[in-house]
């Protein structure tokens, strides 16, 4: 071990007790075997715990700090070290709560089945709509043969006849402040206080199998991109009959060759004849749902915008449903033959007069 305890704390040779303590807490976190698991890690905390022991003790650091060495070196770790009012479990009370006793130590308990997520693509026909689809799902879900106990029977579950059922079993661990008896997860059964004999031949003592489960999901009206479902219930199955996590579809809406959709509102751009324009009239326009009867008035100008109420989508989950914005854009023709130039001509003779 180190002679320099001084280094091996990381403090000062005229560093106070408080200064000590506060070292010796920090260090004593990081580096403890039970929770650091990198190779030297215990000795490196049986040093911290030498050089806590002599220099908090006022005879101890006396006698190293003149000679370079103390009597019973690591020997106790009791001295005149005055600790009053610092409670032992300050220091280990977050480090250790996994591990049980009075360090927060209890028996594992089952995980949570994890969730699990789909994307899936719709039409906007299909987001106006709603609709139902069945998906396949890969996932671990509970074993059929064993109902997820993961034995090949009832009867080859037994208690763990290490820990005796608790999931943890009992160490004792020298520090500065004496025999700490501490709790850790019991390696036999790894915390669950149950050990299988014979495991089930489906799952390998699991509990849980790979399957591919088709599911139905439900998709309502009115969703659009980036909408998340959730279906409860259909994520992974959970450990040893503990929860089932849930399934979450992610949806994606294609865009439209002919609509533009704005919120609830759904856009179009549709062409239409001088004459129609001028004089007015009727029109067929495409929707979600099929063609309807748009009335154009006369004189309609290019770039007017029309709101076919109700012909939009659904609001989701509420009442309503948006509309069908319809911007017409005057056609002018192109080719006239004589009688239709002849007549226009006259058509703006008329008008200048």
């Amino acid at each position: 071990m180190t002679n320099d305890y001084y280094e091996t704390l990381g403090i000062e040779k005229g560093a106070s007790k408080e200064e000590i303590k506060k070292a010796y807490k920090t260090l004593a976190k990081k580096y403890h075997p039970d929770i650091n698991k990198e190779s030297g890690s215990e000795e490196k905390f049986k040093e911290i715990n030498e050089a806590a022991a002599v220099l908090g003790d006022d005879a101890k650091r006396e006698q190293y700090d003149r000679f370079g060495t103390a009597d019973n070196t690591g020997q106790g770790f009791g001295g005149g070290f005055d600790f009053g009012g610092m409670d032992f479990g300050d220091i280990f009370d977050q480090v250790f709560s996994g591990f049980g006793g009075g360090f927060g130590g209890r028996k594992k308990q089952p995980r949570r089945g994890s969730d699990l997520r789909y994307d899936i693509e719709i039409s906007l026909e299909e987001a106006a709509e709603g609709m139902e689809k069945e998906v396949t799902i890969p996932k671990l879900d509970t074993c059929d043969q064993c109902s997820g106990t993961g034995a090949d029977e009832d009867s080859q579950v037994k208690t763990c006849s290490e820990c005796g059922g608790s999931g943890v079993t009992n160490k004792q661990q020298r520090t500065p402040f004496g025999i700490v008896n501490m709790q850790t997860s019991c390696r036999k059964c790894h915390g669950e206080g149950e050990t299988i004999e014979k495991p089930c031949i489906e799952c390998h003592g699991t509990g849980r199998r790979e399957v591919n489960k088709k599911v139905t999901i439900k998709i309502p009206p009115g969703v659009d991109n980036g909408n998340r479902l959730r279906v409860h219930g259909e994520g992974e199955a959970g450990e040893k009959g503990a929860e089932t996590g849930d399934l979450y579809i992610f949806i994606t809406v294609k865009e439209h060759k002919q609509f533009n959709r704005e919120g609830y509102d759904i856009n179009i751009e549709i062409p239409i004849r001088f004459g129609l324009a001028t004089l007015g009239g009727e029109v067929e326009v495409p929707t979600l749902t099929g063609e309807a009867t748009l009335k154009i008035p006369a004189g309609t100008q290019s770039e007017t915008v029309f709101k076919m109420k109700g012909k939009g989508i659904p609001h989701l989950n509420g009442y309503g449903t948006g509309s069908e914005n319809v911007k017409v854009t005057v056609q002018v023709p192109k080719k006239l033959n004589k009688k239709q130039k002849k007549l226009l001509e006259d058509f703006e003779k008329s008008i200048k007069k």
